[in-house]
């Protein structure tokens, strides 16, 4: 007999309760909260994928860290466990704790950063776009194209567009292009991962240019997953072996420790250059901490490292990557219009192609995320025109992200299978009435960040 249910490779010890609500609550819920989910209380979500970040269940050897962790303000122990397990692991120089990545970026983009530079990437994420936009730096998106088509299945959608970049590089040069981002796995482009090919041409086209290039790392080891199981040659080899091989071709690196560090909270930036790494502990002490702790607890360093050694773990990773798998698969075969094939943390749904009766400037993915909730307390994210798209200010011409998603992130090591059932069942079920889903407006936002707070209404 052959077994092919993946099971977690983990018992549960601690249980938290989840509240149920009727839909009549859930409506007064999203009503008072603006219809942006972000405003909904926890407690008010039965099964929240709002984000995999931050959202793990920590282990006992990682509570056993917490328990164990050095409080030292300068020197502590756990900042040099810490910094020992990320240098074995990215091979770079300095090793510099912040309090999440978001941090990391605020100081590496306003050193590199500023007025008429540009920084490319395959695709850029919410935080790290503004933190380049807050510097007065363009964010540039280049994606290969069938990363656009949510429906082909190929390989590495992740991919940068090498020839957009090469001829970015040859039109700018040094002098506009600090350096160049590679976001493992691509979460704009529904969590697609590169290929070690990818990264390698992307370093040798730098380094020809001598331009720096960094790796936004914070789902590497769901990168690394995919390049063993997909990419020719790459199947005998270890994750961390691959995953070493993947920084190796960087200069840098930022960190969100809430994903693939398995932590609730912390971060890092990595560089090998001594002036860049000076100047970022300079902008580290005023607003973040002493350089050993970085806004970071002692104990919240020892849980990061002991987290990024688990999620190497082989057993682990099969599990996470074949339980997003498994819920793409079963709303594929429901005809729920779906991005394929399934990405590391998240399923993304397709809301252009679930509402078409919905236009671009009208959010088709605000209104599913909504209609998502109020159907079964589902907490989802769009990742659309309310995240991705502009009005331009001169003209008022409304301009639609490239694509109109809904993403169902799954934080690791929190959910069961029959959890997913009932997200698959609660989505089939809204698929089956999706003519009646109507589409919503913005009624107030803030400059920077709007999916975070803008208030929404119904049309």
């Amino acid at each position: 007999m052959t077994i092919t249910t993946i099971i977690e490779p983990f018992k549960i010890k601690a249980v938290e309760p989840l509240r149920m609500t009727t839909r009549p609550e859930r409506q007064g819920i999203l009503a008072q909260a603006g219809y942006n989910l972000f405003g909904v209380r926890a407690e008010h979500v039965l099964i929240d994928l709002l984000t995999d970040s931050g959202t793990s269940a920590m282990s006992a050897a990682q509570w056993a860290g917490i328990l164990d962790g050095d409080e030292s303000y300068a020197g502590a122990r756990s900042f040099y466990r810490f910094e020992r397990v990320v240098k074995e692991l990215t091979g770079f120089k300095h090793i510099i704790p912040t309090h999440q990545g978001r941090a990391a970026e605020k100081i590496l983009f306003a050193i590199v950063g500023g007025a008429g530079k540009l920084i490319p990437s395959n695709s850029h994420f919410d935080t790290t776009r503004a933190n380049i936009e807050v510097s007065g730096a363009e964010a540039v998106d280049l994606p290969v194209k069938e990363a656009l088509t949510p429906s082909l299945v190929q390989d590495f959608k992740g991919n940068m567009n090498i020839t957009g970049l090469e001829r970015l590089l040859k039109q700018k040069g040094r002098e506009q292009v600090p350096l160049v981002m590679m976001t493992v796995t691509n979460n704009s482009c529904a969590g697609q991962p590169v290929s070690m090919g990818c990264i390698r041409r992307v370093s040798e086209l730098c380094r020809s240019y001598r331009i720096p290039f960094f790796i936004d790392a914070c789902r590497f080891a769901e990168n690394a997953w995919f390049i063993k199981t997909r990419e020719p040659g790459c199947k005998g080899r270890s994750v961390k072996q691959l995953a070493q091989e993947m920084f190796s071709y960087a200069d840098g690196c930022t960190m969100s420790g809430k994903k693939d560090g398995l932590v609730n909270i912390g971060g890092f930036l990595a560089v090998n250059d001594d002036d860049l790494a000076q100047q970022a502990r300079n902008i580290l002490i005023v607003t973040e901490g002493f350089p050993t702790y970085g806004g970071l607890a002692g104990r919240d360093l020892e849980a990061f490292a002991q987290g990024l050694e688990e999620v190497l773990d082989e057993d682990y990773l099969r599990y996470r990557i074949r339980s997003v798998a498994y819920v793409v698969d079963k709303l594929d075969a429901m005809g729920v219009p779906v991005f394929k094939p399934a990405g590391g943390h998240a399923v993304y749904l397709d809301a252009a192609a679930f509402l078409p009766h919905i236009p671009p400037r009208h959010l088709p993915g605000q209104a599913l995320a909504c209609a998502l909730y109020l159907e079964g307390g589902i907490r989802a994210c769009e990742i659309g025109s309310v995240m991705f798209g502009r009005t331009d200010p001169a003209g008022g011409q409304f301009q639609p992200a490239p694509m109109e998603l809904v993403r169902l992130a799954i934080p690791r090591r929190v959910y069961t299978q029959s959890h997913m059932d009932y997200v698959v069942e609660c989505i089939g079920e809204l698929f089956s009435r999706r003519d009646g889903i109507r589409g919503m407006r913005i009624v107030a936002e803030p400059p920077l960040l709007r999916h975070f707070t803008a208030v929404f209404e119904p049309l």
